[in-house]
């Protein structure tokens, strides 16, 4: 009589089913697609089926932000297909040598994709170590085949920030011809100035995000970041983010809210609904060849900026790391790096032992008169 090919249930399956019976359906359903593969009177979980689980955990249990669940998806999905094409389906079929080969064929691009560089590289790599680590824990495999392979060391840049006319005149590019969509631009440029918030912050934003008055200074506010892992932090507003923000929310928003649904953003779009991340982008690029920065300006630099400016004006490096959502001080400590390249330049140019010009040639002359007769002091 044949073997019956029997599908069991896997330790992270398991825990998937506690959630209720439309989750069990769902599962059950997901588990019969991954025993379609049958060897022993057992089941050969496939790669693909393993990282949708992996995905679900991240999603779950760690809470990581929608974009940094899509890059891990990208980076495992190009993982699997690079595996695929050397016959390796399963978890347990991975080797080492598969990983490190993985690891070259990405830089390379000879995978077919486009080659990465050694940050995004990098990335990939932890996501795909990640992965192992998660099979591993609950019981899939037996091994870690990329415990041993390093992601590539990205070199280490520092955070680009413009001086602070720059940023005066970026913001003013941003608000040319006046028109509503100016008046947009300005507040959300005053607003990444402002605060330090990232560009995905400031497009998730929300009106009840906004305190634009302060009991205690009626020219500041507040407002409420969303950062990555939906972590949240409070971060005041100065006078000219608030004035831009009101101007913005009184005069603008309510006709193009008209245009869309009602959705609570803050910045909204020409039909109404809530700004994008690229067009967010596509705004600070276009004030940017306005001003003449192109060349200087990141998606970044405002963030940077802010965070600089503060540590010059003498900012505690801790302060500094919540208002930019940071979980390690490390992380801000990089800024330090830019401003004491300022304190060296004023060292410099202001110490008498450290000035880098040479004497003249009247002082020259003087000193060497002096040492001749004699009439130098000496130390007693």
């Amino acid at each position: 009589m044949p073997r019956r090919t029997v599908c069991r249930t896997t330790p992270w399956e398991r825990s998937w089913t506690d959630r209720g019976r439309s989750d069990r359906r769902r599962t059950a359903g997901r588990r019969r697609d991954s025993c379609a593969r049958s060897t022993r009177g057992g089941f050969e979980l496939r790669l693909e089926r393993a990282v949708e689980g992996y995905l679900e955990h991240l999603t779950v249990e760690r809470g990581l932000a929608a974009n940094t669940l899509a890059a891990y998806r990208r980076d495992l999905e190009r993982y699997v297909a690079f595996a695929g094409s050397l016959g390796v389906t399963t978890p347990d079929a991975v080797g080492p040598e598969h990983v490190a080969g993985f690891l070259a064929a990405i830089r390379t691009g000879s995978d077919g994709a486009a080659p990465l560089t050694a940050s995004s590289a990098a990335r990939t790599v932890v996501a795909v170590r990640g992965f192992h680590r998660f099979l591993l824990f609950e019981g899939i495999t037996t091994g870690d085949p990329a415990h041993d392979v390093r992601p590539p060391s990205a070199p280490k840049r520092l955070p680009k920030a413009i001086p602070l006319a720059d940023v005066e005149q970026l913001i003013e590019a941003s608000s040319f011809g006046g028109t509503p969509g100016a008046v947009r631009d300005r507040a959300m440029l005053e607003l990444l100035y402002g605060s330090g918030a990232r560009i995905g912050e400031a497009v998730g934003l929300d009106v009840d995000d906004l305190d634009l008055v302060d009991e205690q200074d009626a020219g500041g506010g507040l407002v409420r970041l969303r950062g990555k892992g939906g972590k949240e932090r409070l971060v005041p507003l100065g006078r000219y983010a608030v004035e831009a923000l009101q101007a913005y929310l009184v005069r603008v928003r309510p006709d193009l809210a008209t245009r869309g649904r009602g959705t609570p953003a803050v910045f909204l779009n020409r039909r109404g609904g809530r700004l994008s991340r690229q067009s967010a982008w596509t705004v600070l690029r276009t004030a940017a060849e306005r001003a003449g920065l192109a060349a200087r300006v990141s998606p970044h630099t405002l963030r940077h900026s802010f965070a600089t400016h503060l540590l010059e004006g003498g900012a505690d490096v801790r302060v500094v790391q919540e208002l930019l959502g940071h979980a390690s001080v490390a992380t801000t400590q990089i800024y330090t790096r830019v401003t004491a390249d300022t304190l060296r330049e004023v060292y410099a140019a202001a110490h008498p032992r450290a000035l880098t010009d040479r004497p003249t040639d009247a002082s020259a002359e003087r000193d060497a008169s002096v040492r001749t007769d004699g009439t130098s002091s000496a130390v007693g």
